[in-house]
């Protein structure tokens, strides 16, 4: 892949720029892990005025004193003693409150957790989660092949207690007793939609390998790869399991549909790289954001791994944020077609700021924006063909939230559309949805064996 980013860079974001896509607001421990963009390359750049003027780092005096005035008063006067470190948190927090849901704040064992699944492992259930702000925990979607998975836990499943305890609005990480020593178990309490009275769950706990790769021939000639998070190697291993379709195919695919339903998201640089892997030339997507270094483009290289093989991608409602920037890539490149249900609509991008001691930051710095120019934040991307949840699917297959739901989110260029229409919103579950995917796939088989050499069809 090409990129481009500019030379000149924010002194407070250069050190320590990490690019994520995650789609779930607040999300921590278990999230979709974050990596550092190449190197930058020399591109244009603002001159010193404007850098200056785009990165105003300056406080009023005044505002300092207000602060320094409630921080004492409180240290002096409130009814209890209240530690400088819980207080400095809580200022850190708040600064972030008002912001997008994607901005949040790490104490130093969440970052660490949030470090150690970029790894690749950690001992747990395999779930990832968005705290409430009653400290309840909500599922965004389990993992695949883990704990959480076997034992049935569905995306919208809100945990209400672990081991019997229910959780303290005012405690910091509630998902810290989710982890624990490989074979240990834990239960935990559920609330569910379409369900009467909570219920509890018993599960015991695993070493979870975040595998986001999974695949298998439909038919002959017809592959196909589940991604479920954009993660470190997951543009490696998609690589990796291509190449053994296509030896288990005698050399070549008919086609190929990816599944990236209910992906949360991830790193921007896999997406990209996967995206690179099936285009032969053009753009892939381009970031936009108030600071130099925000702003990147990335494009194809030749050398497409499919030689011209259609491609399907199946989507819906938990379609997220580098899910979403793949699924754009390759439709405005006329390389795929998609299928499945409206997207989730997360057109931001996160940069992870390691402070000092060991906390850090994952701050809102940019939006991205698909080859067309287009951005999908708080929209998402339609299919090309739209599918529908099974009839006995459970809350009719409508997603529980979506970006344009979630209160603070980043206004988006055509919000007004957002969410609309008979197929926003679902989440669609289960192989006939794959068997649909296969049928749009033979289409486009039929239409490039017809069509003279090299060309494509969507």
């Amino acid at each position: 892949m090409r990129f481009r980013f500019p030379s000149k860079a924010s002194p407070l974001l250069a050190p320590t720029l990490c690019m994520a896509l995650l789609a779930a607001p607040a999300a921590w421990a278990q999230d979709a892990p974050v990596d550092e963009p190449p190197a930058a390359t020399a591109a244009e750049a603002p001159d010193g005025a404007a850098a200056d003027e785009a990165l105003d780092t300056t406080v009023p005096l005044e505002e300092i004193r207000r602060y320094v005035t409630v921080y004492s008063a409180i240290k002096q006067a409130y009814v209890e003693p209240v530690e400088d470190k819980a207080l400095m948190e809580a200022a850190i927090r708040g600064l972030l409150f008002d912001l997008d849901p994607h901005s949040v704040y790490f104490d130093k064992a969440s970052a660490e957790d949030f470090d150690e699944q970029s790894r690749g492992a950690y001992e747990g259930i395999g779930v990832e989660l968005q705290r409430q702000p009653d400290g309840n925990l909500k599922v965004i979607a389990p993992i695949d092949g883990t704990p959480a998975e076997r034992a049935g836990l569905q995306s919208g499943d809100l945990i209400t207690a672990i081991d019997g305890k229910t959780f303290d609005p005012d405690e910091g990480d509630t998902s810290a007793p989710l982890r624990g020593p490989a074979g240990s178990s834990l239960t935990l309490t559920i609330v569910r939609k379409g369900k009467d009275a909570p219920f509890d769950v018993t599960l015991t706990r695993d070493t979870i390998r975040i595998t986001s790769i999974r695949g298998r021939m439909l038919e002959p000639g017809y592959g196909y790869i589940r991604i479920s998070a954009f993660q470190a190697d997951t543009a490696a291993d998609f690589e990796t399991q291509l190449e053994a379709l296509k030896t288990e195919a005698g050399g070549r695919l008919r086609g190929l549909v990816i599944d990236l339903r209910s992906n949360p998201g991830g790193l921007l640089t896999s997406a990209v790289q996967i995206a690179d892997d099936l285009l032969e030339t053009g753009d892939i997507v381009s970031t936009r954001g108030r600071i130099a270094i925000s702003d990147a483009e990335f494009s194809a290289t030749p050398g497409d791994r499919l030689d011209g093989a259609p491609v399907v991608l199946l989507v819906d409602a938990g379609s997220a944020s580098a899910s979403e920037v793949l699924a754009g890539a390759l439709r405005d490149n006329d390389r795929a077609r998609v299928v499945g249900s409206r997207t989730f609509g997360k057109g931001s991008v996160q940069t992870l700021l390691p402070l000092d001691n060991g906390d850090s930051v994952k701050l809102t710095t940019a939006r991205y924006y698909t080859p067309s120019g287009k951005s999908i934040q708080a929209l998402g991307i339609v299919p090309d063909v739209v599918l529908h949840p099974a009839a006995d699917a459970a809350d009719g297959g409508r997603a529980s939230y979506v970006e344009s739901s979630l209160p603070g989110h980043l206004s988006g260029d055509e919000e007004g559309q957002g969410n609309a229409g008979d197929n926003a919103g679902e989440v669609l579950v289960g192989e006939t949805h794959i068997a649909a995917a296969l049928a749009e796939l033979k289409k486009l088989a039929a239409g490039v064996a017809t069509a003279a050499p090299g060309s494509r069809t969507r």
